[in-house]
């Protein structure tokens, strides 16, 4: 049996992971997720082997270290301890330090464990499942991706707020995040699509967390989040962009307190809140209660919004990639987004974006829907390291 490389990548309430096997071509040999964590729902596993289901079902795990162990239990004979060379983690967020993966000393992991207030949804969980994995594979290398790496290449006026200078000197700034995705799609535009890897490009990562990127030659140049992962598009319970105003008003007049504002920005908000009903596009897409619908039409008209935006800032615009599970899977959303927008050279191919083709244009811009695949990222990441 050839050697392995294990992938993690915790979200907020999931944990997907995948094996490869640890050569240049990287050959995926199981792929799976816990889902439903911390949602008030039992959770439940899937792994999948090639083509065949090797499990799926409910299982007991409050969190994600548990969740891990379920892994473990369940796929034990697709990844003994001994075959295991490698562990790519998903880290969210790498601060101003890290612009690259690095192998996680325990060093590395404290600094880390510093930015948790800067991703509360994101990065107890991802260090809690690198301590897991740690102490369930003690002889691999594990090595951190970041989602914020891939926007270090921002201009400083993409990188800044307008506030005195030492806050940026120390740190708040915009850093972005979805970078591993966004890595992953310049990667297959330069295999795919080489004339576009080397133009402008405006990618949308929309999924339960949402941002756009502007990618110019390959590297990001502008991103609609910032400081947090709750700036830019509103998402599946985050707010996206808000006027600080508002959240002084909440403290000042309604007497919140940081953790109820926190809450409310992070777990209340976005689709959800708008909708009164859910965070899930597919339920709102099939729901005729206004609404629903009008947590559609604000989710659309921001993307708008922003892709103007992101093409400003690239002085141009040669392609547009849809990725994410809405951006990926939702015809009805590219087709709103795109809708009108001939004025940048956005014309859909209305059976092709039905189809969920992967080039759906029929104008000048590029329009494509690119499956993401942040897990052969982090397998990368940790091969290149046991080089």
């Amino acid at each position: 049996m050839a050697d392995l490389i294990l992938t993690v990548n915790a979200g907020s309430s999931s944990l997907k992971f995948a094996v490869y096997e640890a050569a240049h071509n990287l050959t995926l040999k199981a792929k799976g997720q816990v889902s439903g964590l911390a949602s008030g729902v039992e959770a439940n596993l899937q792994i999948d082997v090639a083509d065949a289901r090797l499990f799926d079902g409910p299982i007991k795990a409050d969190g994600h270290v548990e969740a891990f162990e379920e892994i473990l239990k369940h796929g034990r004979e697709l990844f003994s301890e001994d075959k295991v060379v490698g562990v790519g983690h998903r880290v969210v967020h790498g601060g101003i330090t890290f612009d690259k993966p690095v192998v996680l000393t325990s060093e590395v992991i404290e600094e880390l464990r510093s930015f948790e207030p800067l991703a509360p949804l994101h990065q107890p969980h991802n260090l809690a499942s690198v301590d897991a994995a740690k102490a369930a594979f003690t002889e691999a290398i594990h090595v951190a991706g970041f989602d914020t790496a891939f926007h270090r290449t921002h201009p400083w006026v993409n990188d800044t707020f307008c506030l005195p200078r030492k806050w940026y000197d120390e740190g708040v700034r915009r850093y972005g995040f979805h970078g591993l995705s966004y890595d992953y799609i310049t990667s297959w535009l330069r295999e795919h699509r080489p004339d576009l890897a080397s133009g402008r490009v405006v990618i949308a990562h929309l999924g339960n967390g949402a941002s756009m990127c502007a990618v110019r030659d390959g590297k990001s140049v502008g991103s609609t989040m910032g400081f947090s992962a709750l700036d830019g598009l509103p998402m599946g319970t985050r707010c996206g962009q808000i006027d600080p105003g508002v959240l002084l008003y909440m403290m000042d007049q309604k007497g919140m307190s940081a953790e109820q504002i926190s809450d409310l920005l992070y777990k209340e908000s976005g689709l959800k809140g708008l909708s009164g009903k859910t965070n899930d596009m597919r339920v709102l897409e099939a729901s005729d209660e206004p609404a629903c619908q009008q947590a559609i039409d604000y989710f659309v008209f921001r993307i708008r919004r922003e892709l103007g935006g992101m093409s400003a800032v690239l002085g141009g615009l040669d392609g547009v990639i849809f990725c994410g599970g809405i951006g990926e899977n939702s015809a009805f959303i590219r087709q709103r987004i795109c809708e009108g927008m001939e004025w940048l050279g956005i014309s859909l191919d209305e059976n092709a974006n039905a189809g969920n083709e992967i080039d759906i244009s029929r104008g000048t811009v590029s329009v494509l829907a690119v499956p993401t695949n942040e897990e052969i990222v982090l397998a990368r990441a940790a091969f290149d390291h046991l080089q």
